[in-house]
């Protein structure tokens, strides 16, 4: 008697296609329980698995920096749907366009709007700002994995904004840290060139030019500080032309005198040996003083 062939039970399939078609996939959503504004530092902890200081700290960082943060944070509020819900705002708008257009228009003058604000929104600081940051982002890292305490949370976050701000300090007065820190002086003799530059990040900074002899000619120098005191003595023999500025300070150049906010102060002479000479300070002092003969 011939066997009768096997069937297959429908079952196994379909067991099979529920598995293949079953999966924990992380669906990016604004939390609902952890949560200080709309949801989305901590949607986005949830999704990277990642405290969601660290999210917190970086839209305040930003922010700070800039006001890019505030952009990014809305944006991120528009596009990322609620824990639970199936769409966002973008995507509700443009689903229900042909029903409802008005909130599509909407969205659409919102967008305009961010691209605008961006233009003119910095996300990413100048200068050494980039060394705090890193930082910051590493203590945050380091106390979430180290750490699962609420007291380290907390310490973490205070350093991160202890760093932002110092970032900011940076940033605002152009601090660069690989100029040097310390007390410098310089002193150009007769047989000597000068050089171009004389630079310093923070401290005070010192540069002699009373024994130069300085070609015919224009001479450039320029010399800065970012945060601290800068003096320069210039030769009594040579046409001088000047320009001392500061952030925020004092500015002394040849008798003229200027403070407080982007303090500013010039001096300009013709002659046929000139020595041109920018001299400026992110946060402190500037002065130039004449060589005693």
């Amino acid at each position: 008697m011939a066997a009768e062939p096997r069937v297959r039970e429908p079952g196994g399939m379909t067991e099979n296609a529920e598995t293949l078609g079953t999966g924990n996939v992380k669906r990016l959503e604004r939390s609902r329980s952890d949560r200080m504004l709309a949801g989305v530092a901590g949607g986005l902890a949830r999704y990277f698995d990642v405290h969601p200081a660290f999210f917190r700290v970086g839209f305040v960082v930003l922010t700070l920096l800039g006001g890019s943060g505030v952009i990014i944070y809305i944006a991120s509020l528009l596009v990322i749907p609620k824990e639970g819900e199936e769409d966002s705002f973008a995507s509700a708008a443009l689903r229900e366009r042909r029903s409802r257009p008005w909130p599509l228009i909407g969205l659409a003058l919102v967008g305009f709007a961010f691209v605008t604000l961006l233009s003119h929104a910095t996300l990413w600081p100048h200068g050494d700002a980039w060394v705090p940051l890193l930082l910051a982002g590493v203590a945050i890292l380091w106390m979430t994995r180290h750490g699962g305490k609420a007291i380290a949370i907390v310490v973490g976050t205070t350093l991160a904004l202890i760093l932002a701000g110092i970032a900011v300090f940076v940033t605002t007065f152009h601090v660069h840290l690989g100029r040097g820190v310390g007390d410098r002086s310089y002193f150009v003799g007769p047989e000597q060139n000068v050089d171009p530059s004389y630079k310093l990040s923070v401290g005070d900074l010192k540069v002699d030019l009373a024994e130069a002899r300085l070609p015919l000619g224009e001479t450039k120098v320029d010399t800065s500080v970012d945060v601290g005191a800068l003096t320069v003595t210039v030769p009594n023999d040579v046409a001088v032309r000047v320009h001392g500025g500061a952030q925020l300070g004092s500015v002394h150049v040849l008798g003229r005198a200027d403070d407080g906010r982007h303090a500013d102060a010039s001096v300009s002479q013709a002659g046929r040996r000139v020595l041109v000479l920018d001299a400026h300070v992110g946060v402190g002092q500037v002065r130039v003083v004449r060589a005693v003969r």
